[in-house]
């Protein structure tokens, strides 16, 4: 029985070992008339080129002038390309593309990516439509018509009057007659940083300089509502960042603290809405932002601590990385003002 079941294994590997055979001499004859650009092919397992897909020359290199600077540094967060170019190269319309599913800005991957706590990635554009970190009903709010908004703010006046008999009160004493619409007019006002766009708030400030030394806007007053009591949070904000060839207009930076604190907001992301969207503008070496502010939710209500402020600070790029740089920031905008 040994000796029939050896050779019965015996006979089944040497035709295994055929079969392996057969194939490989298959394979080498199909390799032997591969043929690449009409050429035989020496080369085993090479597969055909075609000729469209041939190895092009390498573009040379050109250089950028301060028109093409400006034009690429519109092509981050809150800049579209340019659809209708004026003489100095910047748009006049932005068109609305559609979202993308990716809406985290750049300037967050990026340093979430510096401190090995994010993983590599393709970035979109953050946001295609130019507000930056828009809320659900944003887009209908800044597209609507003049009847369209009528209408919201009879609806929000509606849910006044409601809120006026919740508490207690008669909205049809004369007091309160015309409150609701008041009301309803003044919180469109309070949260106008929902109908506009960074880039027409930017506008054309963007300017080609060869300045690498730090700029600082510093004391900006500003007034916002906590979006989780809608009541008032006021103070200043100092803005400051290194240029890198290009720098923006000194206004700009409060026309972006404005655009941002007209929301509803909590401070600790105001303050880096506003540094992320000033490192997307013009990618600067570096953007620092501190913010020290008074909460009226935590000193007319709660624990009722008149006095006490929050401060908060975002830190990017060169005042993150280098200690000197940031402390020298620190310094300038806690430094008593001489004029």
């Amino acid at each position: 029985m040994s000796s029939e079941s050896e050779e019965r294994s015996m006979t089944t590997t040497s035709t295994d070992d055929r079969l392996i055979t057969e194939k490989l001499l298959d394979l080498q004859l199909s390799n032997a008339t591969t043929t690449t650009n009409g050429q035989p092919s020496d080369l085993p397992h090479t597969q055909p080129q075609s000729p469209s897909l041939s190895a092009a020359p390498p573009p040379p290199v050109l250089s950028r002038t301060p028109s093409q600077s400006l034009l690429l540094a519109r092509e981050g967060y809150g800049f579209r390309p340019s659809t209708t170019p004026s003489k100095t190269g910047s748009a006049i319309t932005t068109p609305l593309l559609p979202p993308l599913p990716n809406p985290l800005p750049l300037a967050i991957q990026d340093e979430e990516q510096k401190n090995g706590r994010g993983e590599s990635s393709s970035s979109p554009i953050p946001d295609q439509y130019g507000l930056g970190w828009p809320a659900k009903s944003t887009l209908s709010r800044l597209n609507a018509t003049a009847e369209e908004k009528l209408e919201r703010e009879n609806k929000l006046a509606s849910a006044v009057r409601t809120l006026l008999e919740c508490i207690g009160e008669d909205p049809d004493r004369e007091g309160l007659q015309r409150t609701p619409a008041r009301y309803a007019q003044a919180l469109m006002w309070m949260t106008r940083g929902y109908e506009e766009r960074l880039s027409d708030v930017i506008n054309d400030a963007i300017f080609a300089e060869d300045h690498d030394e730090m700029v600082i806007v510093r004391d900006i007053d500003v007034f916002s509502l906590c979006e989780h009591h809608l009541v008032p949070f006021t103070g200043k904000i100092s803005i400051g960042y290194i240029p890198n060839k290009l720098v923006l207009g000194l206004s700009k930076l409060a026309r972006i603290a404005e655009t941002f604190s007209r929301r509803l907001q909590v401070q600790e992301r105001l303050t880096r809405q506003i540094a992320i969207a000033v490192q997307e503008a013009i990618k600067p070496q570096g953007v620092a932002v501190v913010m020290e502010a008074t909460h009226l939710c935590m000193t007319m209500r709660g624990v009722q601590k008149p006095g006490s402020t929050t401060v908060t600070s975002t830190m990017l790029g060169a005042f993150r990385t280098r200690q000197k740089t940031r402390e020298e920031f620190l310094t300038l905008i806690r430094s008593q003002s001489r004029i």
